[in-house]
């Protein structure tokens, strides 16, 4: 089980946000779906993820979420779910994601890991980073 470190970009499509709770006030909740598409060194043609997010100003604050993705990570194939921790300003996101114990199928089976990203607005895709093992 050698340890591997993996890049690439993914894409991002119909994100869809709800209030949670009163609007226009901070802080607030809300919750949001989102489709991610990855490529490279993980391929997963259309994620499914739920993210909630507490707003601490106008365009400031930090989200967590679960992404379901399904496809291949360096020609495993197979399902995993990550879980993902970040802060949003002005200036963009930052995240980190790890794969959640025990949630990895297929050719995929024990895989653990963690990453991350940085999204800077206006960007139309995000490069990342993700180092894993599988067995």
């Amino acid at each position: 089980m050698s340890a591997r470190t993996t890049t690439g970009r993914f894409t991002f499509a119909d994100w869809e946000e709800q209030p949670i709770g009163p609007a226009g006030s901070t802080p607030r909740l809300a919750r949001s779906t989102v489709v991610n598409a990855f490529a490279g060194g993980i391929e997963a043609g259309a994620t499914h993820a739920g993210y909630t997010i507490t707003y601490t100003g106008e365009g400031t604050g930090s989200y967590t979420g679960l992404e379901l993705l399904s496809g291949a990570v360096d020609g495993r194939e197979g399902a995993f779910v990550l879980e993902q921790r970040g802060t949003f300003d002005a200036s963009g996101t930052r995240c980190t994601f790890e794969v959640v114990p025990g949630s990895g199928s297929g050719e995929l089976a024990g895989l653990s890991g963690s990453g991350a990203f940085t999204y800077r607005h206006g960007d139309t895709s995000v490069a990342y980073e993700f180092g894993y093992t599988v067995g």
